[in-house]
């Protein structure tokens, strides 16, 4: 009853902010009410985490006639409403102070809450029908929002890539699902789960769920339309379409493959954990190059989607291999992290808005020194960019450990794929989240630290109290969820045991506050003993100075660089800092070039240097398509201008064609 109401009020929303969108005090009506709505929800899914019994389910006389509308919330659904209604929360906190800064807040505010229903209703969808129809107002809504400036060319082009990629999504999913109601057309979710699939229509199942879902999650090379749309979206929207909105296609990933098709062989396993190797490598090397803060942020989500579905993928594979408690541990693992991320993404999305509110800048080069203007922004921004680098004892470490310990025992699995595959996706793990700890060293050095170098840094004052608000509370959360890890782990020991059929505590053989998920010898872990010693350690090494240390006071000029100048231009920036790692990856895989420009002698023109980088994926993949769809279209187009004859004689070949067909099929 409570998400009923709490989704009627979504809608009831949707439809105020259409009739009074065009007068201020209405913006912050709206996002109010999305956060008491998101707030119900949250409530909603926590009440129903870890219930063991029967799972509430509620059928509507709406939808297809003969279907109806089946509604049901598990533990899986509630872990998720969890995961989209904490963020959306925040988010919506955060949107009543910097909506005001949006330049058309009359195209963002009606379809918010319209974008948050469209998201709740997936999770809650328990036939194939509601599903999809909840999946395209998920995806309509945040098509709009991505457009709501689109005055800009660019933003017109992530609009059209986005609406091309979801609709890509949804043909999958389509045939996906007709494929798991089989030839009786029952599309509920419990009549899938009773159906046996044959081997090609079960492997068409997994191939087609993996696309349509990967194109929503942002898997490489299904990639393309993430960094064009998040940084042309609102941040409080973008803040959701990464850390959310990513979520819930991951959902349907799981729902599908763990739950409705159940029987998934190993090798799919080991081809989607590849996948998720290759996906947090890539999306890592894309944002280490990225100037915008917005787009980096984008290409971070790609490498943290990957994290993911390596967890994924190896669950899949010890599931199938009877390994139930490895296969849980990858998955509780898988789970945190997306859990996690969905904190720290929206956090750091928050905090770029923060600084486009306070600067109207969101390039790295245009920043500098806005730790000392914008303190509260800076300090949350500084939790969020540790969290991302799996820095303990912040969340992001935990769930990457995590991954980390059911990676080390894939080589014991008895395939020849797994014992090198595994190794090589546990480097490419290890390679990314070096890649990210040095991503967020350069874009909070870049943007935090250091002298500004723009007049817009400089005038930078922080943000209101309610924007602070938000951010310190996922801060607080980042921390939380780091140093005490066991109250999720716990939990999500009950979302896993029906889609494994075991109940794996990562925390059984130490108990709290350990985690212990191999054994309690080896691989055990507790950021609360360590956060307890540090603090500890500090404490004793403030009593050590002050008691024996000298009280003397020495002078000494700060480290200016060389120069006495105070000249910002001289500062590193965020191309001069990313350069090794371009070069050293860059010049393969993005053909990076570097050109020098300099001015003949006695020539006060500056000298220049350019960076010129290509989008492999973009470049080889979609590119490619393009031409061949305009191509097709150019011979299609043809076809209006023939002679009569033309038109006869193509109409006589169809029919000689479809006669041969029968014929064929004839005994």
């Amino acid at each position: 009853m409570l998400i009923a109401s709490a989704l009627l009020v979504l809608l009831m929303l949707f439809a105020f902010a259409v009739v009074a969108g065009r007068r201020d005090w209405s913006h912050g009506i709206v996002y109010a009410g999305c956060f008491v709505a998101s707030m119900a929800l949250l409530s909603a899914g926590i009440e129903h985490l870890g219930h063991r019994d029967s799972a509430p389910s509620v059928v509507l006389p709406f939808g297809l006639p003969w279907l109806k509308a089946h509604f049901r919330i598990d533990n899986l659904s509630a872990f998720f409403m969890l995961v989209v209604n904490l963020s959306a929360a925040a988010a919506s906190a955060f949107a009543v102070g910097y909506s005001e800064h949006l330049p058309e807040r009359a195209r963002v505010t009606p379809f918010y809450p319209l974008f948050l229903f469209g998201m709740n209703a997936v999770l809650v969808a328990d036939d194939a029908f509601v599903f999809l129809v909840a999946w395209e107002f998920m995806s309509l809504a945040s098509w709009l929002l991505v457009l709501s400036d689109h005055e800009k060319a660019e933003n017109r082009k992530a609009g059209m890539v986005y609406l091309t990629m979801a609709a890509f999504g949804t043909f999958c999913l389509l045939p996906c699902f007709g494929l798991l109601a089989g030839p009786g057309g029952d599309y509920t979710f419990a009549a899938m789960r009773l159906k046996e699939l044959g081997e090609v229509p079960g492997a068409l199942v997994i191939l087609l769920v993996v696309l349509g879902t990967g194109s929503k999650a942002g898997l490489v090379p299904l990639h393309a339309w993430l960094p064009l749309a998040h940084p042309a979206a609102p941040s409080h929207v973008s803040a959701l379409m990464s850390g959310v909105m990513t979520k819930v296609a991951l959902y349907g990933m799981v729902r599908v493959l763990f739950d409705l098709h159940g029987e998934v062989g190993w090798q799919w396993g080991a081809g989607i954990m590849v996948a998720g190797g290759i996906t947090a490598v890539m999306g890592v090397l894309y944002a280490v190059m990225q100037d915008d803060m917005k787009r980096l942020l984008a290409y971070s989500t790609v490498e943290n989607i990957g994290v993911v579905v390596i967890g994924l993928g190896l669950a899949i594979a010890f599931k199938a291999d009877g390994e139930r408690n490895l296969a849980a541990l990858a998955l509780v693992a898988a789970l945190y992290h997306v859990l996690n991320h969905s904190i720290f993404k929206t956090l750091l999305f928050m905090g770029a808005g923060a600084v486009m509110s306070a600067t109207g800048e969101r390039s790295l080069g245009a920043l500098g020194g806005l730790l000392k203007r914008m303190p509260w922004t800076g300090a949350a921004f500084l939790v969020g960019a540790a969290a991302i680098s799996a820095l303990p004892p912040l969340n992001g470490f935990v769930s990457e450990w995590l991954v980390l310990q059911a990676l080390f025992k894939g080589p014991a699995m008895p395939h020849w794929a797994m014992k090198f595959g595994v190794p090589v996706v546990g480097a490419f793990l290890a390679l990314a989240a070096a890649l990210a700890a040095t991503c967020f060293v350069r874009a909070y050095g870049i943007a935090f630290l250091g002298r500004p170098r723009s007049a817009a840094a400089a005038r930078a004052v922080d943000v209101s109290f309610g924007m602070k608000g938000a951010m310190a509370v996922l801060a607080a959360l980042c921390v939380f969820l780091g140093v005490v890890p066991v109250t999720v782990t716990n939990a999500l020991s009950h979302v896993v045991e029906p889609l494994t059929g075991v109940s794996f505590a990562v925390s059984a053989d130490l108990g709290w506050p350990w985690l212990s998920p191999v054994s309690s010898t080896r691989g055990s872990y507790s950021a609360t003993v360590l956060v307890m010693v540090g603090l500890a350690m500090f404490g004793a090494a403030i009593v050590l100075v002050h008691r024996i240390g000298t009280r003397a006071i020495r002078a000494a000029d700060a480290w200016d660089c060389g120069h006495a100048e105070d000249i910002p231009e001289t500062q590193y920036t965020a191309q001069s800092f990313a350069q090794p790692l371009r070069r050293a990856f860059g010049a393969t895989i993005f053909r990076a070039r570097e050109t020098v420009e300099m001015p003949e002698p006695g020539d006060d023109s500056p000298a220049r240097h350019r960076v010129h980088m290509i989008d492999p994926v973009w470049t080889y993949l979609y590119e490619g398509i393009g031409k061949a769809v305009d191509a097709l279209a150019d011979l299609v187009n043809r076809l209006q201008y023939l002679t009569v004859r033309g038109y006869l004689l193509m109409m006589f070949g169809t029919l000689v064609l479809f006669l041969l067909v029968v014929a064929a099929r004839q005994p």
